[in-house]
């Protein structure tokens, strides 16, 4: 018997099916092994050894495994095909050394990017070992996550009491969201007119247009800042005479956008269907593990951790396979399209683009064996995948210049109309106005038009938008911070943390967030900066394709790391106090009428308003017990309108 190892019941069910009786398919239930929550699981003065301790989750299934394994004749090692699959299978195979399981017994690591037939059997018959270069990854990811949290949770527990913890990426993340907050916070709306006209050609047909030139300069957003302006504008442009001065018209097009990838299906799923990424990756993981059709256990989907946009080649030629035969040669390109710009940051999860494993399976044909959000997202990946190797859509785009007899005022009149659909198609994702709006009549250079309404419009600047699950993941991509298979719990764990609230769809931070946060930038500032944190995600990749060694990243960041703890540990709690005052002061409290921050107590009117921990009588008129951390905001004269965070 041969024992294969895989890290979920639900894909070991769907292999069992496609190997027959001379395997038997265990699941290991994820990790079965992690750094327990005690000093010492990491040790920097040996070489960062590492203390592993078995999950109790896992205990059972691990003794199914190694019970397994005392009856086969070989092992092999199928968990996911990235750093986190790698490691499980290190983990289980240094488990069987320990028990001496693997003496006389053949182990091997297979990977599959699909879970289909052809694809597992093909992943059986060329095996290879574990990728050291992978688990070292693993290892310095691991052990930078323990040595930050175990080292700055317990100073928060005494500096910022109610503050669970701090992550290493986590708090980078935190810091976006609470320093957009700020932004929103200290945001002042300025005010600006925008002047549109509806000029009349000699046909009665309407031309709306907007101005781009007046009295010979340039108009910009803050042109007309008042309504005086306008009115004074619009005076002006009544009394001119007004032609066709230019008429451009060229055919505009919409190329196809790359098949998924993890970032880029989450960010979809949010914006198209609310989903958040933990939704996202939950209902993919479903549909690569497989699902019950027929009788038959089926994987629909590639591996969806993945920073690829190619597809195999073998699935280029099916697709355009099936868009011949569906759609007709007009929508096929001459060759394949190609999405090779786009470089992953990770070897390990350079796979190939998340794709349907058999196009010929429709959405509209699955409905039955798919719940609706399954639907929802196989739809999302099917026709995203398919409609990147059609061909483009077509815009007819036409552009009118009307000038005013002097030149000295111009305005602008541009509209299109879709010529030819293409990968539109079958990827019907929205059309925006640039797209498809305000056809334009048919006019000649020289054909003289006439005002038949101006229409000035008050407009005031917006802040910037707060974050949503999608913007977040985009940002932090950008940034270079964290990887597909991090985005969605890094999400997570500020809200389990009770660091962000999700309202709306929109993550605003929490009290208890922003004070952390500040905490952090003022005493952990290196480790919060978006280039170090993007730069340590470098080198773990460096690790990865084995240019650099997993301890020498690790030394280099526990010096200055553990130096910087031990001077934070020297200060003085009410010293901290002082720092977050200055930090969150025009956060915190009022402002008096010259728009200076007010600490005067509105209660007693003789205090002076400030952070505390622990007990603290805050004047004669009011005294808090069980007080971790005071936020005193007086938006109304009660003073009872503080708030426990």
């Amino acid at each position: 018997m041969n024992l294969v190892v895989v890290e979920s019941p639900a894909k070991a069910k769907t292999i069992n099916k496609y190997l027959g009786k001379n395997y038997k398919v265990l699941a290991s239930y994820g990790h079965i092994r992690d750094l327990p929550s005690k000093n010492g699981s990491v040790n920097p003065e040996k070489n960062f050894e590492m203390q592993w301790e078995l999950d109790s989750f896992s205990k059972k299934y691990l003794k199914e495994i190694t019970d397994a394994a005392k009856e086969s004749e070989k092992i092999i090692l199928a968990t996911d095909p990235d750093r986190e699959g790698e490691a499980i299978a290190w983990h289980v195979k240094k488990v069987l050394e320990d028990k001496k399981l693997l003496k006389g017994r053949k182990l091997e690591r297979v990977v599959f990017n699909e879970i289909t037939k052809n694809a597992v059997l093909n992943g059986i018959n060329n095996p290879r070992q574990i990728e050291d270069t992978l688990v070292n990854a693993y290892l310095a990811r691991r052990a930078l996550d323990y040595l930050v949290g175990f080292n700055i949770s317990p100073i928060l527990w005494t500096k910022l009491p109610g503050s669970k913890s701090a992550g290493r990426v986590q708090s980078v993340a935190l810091k976006l969201i609470t320093e957009r907050e700020h932004e929103i916070e200290s945001f002042k709306p300025e005010e600006y007119w925008s002047i549109n006209i509806n000029f009349q050609d000699s046909s009665k047909n309407i031309i709306s247009s907007k101005i781009t030139i007046f009295e010979n300069d340039k108009v910009e957003r803050f042109t007309f800042k008042r309504k005086e302006s306008v009115n004074k504008a619009s005076e002006i442009i009544k009394k001119k005479n007004y032609s066709i001065k230019d008429v451009i018209n060229k055919v505009y097009k919409r190329n196809p956008l790359a098949p998924f990838t993890t970032s880029t299906l989450q960010q979809t799923a949010s914006g198209k269907y609310g989903f958040g990424a933990s939704r996202t990756m939950q209902i993919a993981q479903k549909l690569y593990q497989g699902i019950d059709i027929d009788g038959e256990t089926v994987g629909l989907i590639t591996y969806m951790r993945t920073d690829g946009t190619n597809i195999s080649k073998e699935a280029e030629l099916d697709f355009r396979k099936f868009i011949k035969n569906d759609y007709g040669e007009k929508y096929l390109p001459q060759t394949p399209n190609s999405y090779s710009g786009k470089k992953a940051k990770n070897a390990q999860e350079a796979h190939e683009a998340i794709r349907p494993t058999n196009i010929k399976k429709k959405p509209n044909d699955l409905k039955k064996y798919l719940s609706s959000d399954q639907v929802k997202l196989y739809d999302l990946i099917w026709s995203r995948a398919l409609s990147s190797q059609m061909k483009p859509a077509e815009f007819d785009r036409s552009s009118i210049q009307i000038t005013s007899s002097d030149n000295s005022v111009s305005f602008n009149a541009s509209g299109s109309v879709m010529k030819f659909d293409g990968y539109l198609k079958v990827y019907t994702m929205p059309v925006t106005d640039e797209d498809t709006k305000n056809i334009l009549p048919e006019v000649k250079i020289g054909d003289s038009v006439s005002i038949d309404e101006i229409i000035d419009e008050q407009h005031f600047t917006n802040p910037p938008p707060r974050f949503s699950e999608a913007s977040l993941v985009k940002k932090l991509e950008e940034l270079g911070i964290g990887r597909p298979s991090t985005y969605a719990s890094i999400i997570s764990v500020l809200s389990n943390r009770n660091y962000v609230d999700l309202l709306n769809k929109r993550f605003h931070p929490t009290d208890r967030g922003k004070l952390l946060s500040a905490f952090l930038e003022k005493l952990f500032a290196k480790y919060v900066d978006y280039n170090f944190t993007a730069n340590l995600e470098d080198q773990l990749d460096d690790i990865t394709s084995g240019k650099t060694n997993y301890i020498k990243v690790l030394e280099d960041f526990w010096k200055d790391f553990y130096s910087n703890v031990g001077s934070v540990k020297e200060i003085r709690t009410r010293e901290v106090l002082d720092m977050l005052n200055e930090s969150l002061g025009d956060l915190v409290f009022e402002k008096d009428k010259d728009d200076q921050i007010d600490r005067n107590c509105k209660a007693c009117e003789n205090g002076t308003l400030s952070l505390k921990n622990s007990f603290h009588k805050l004047c004669n008129f009011y005294q808090l017990s069980r007080l971790q951390v005071y936020k005193a905001t007086f938006k109304s004269k009660s003073f009872a309108d503080g708030k426990f965070i």
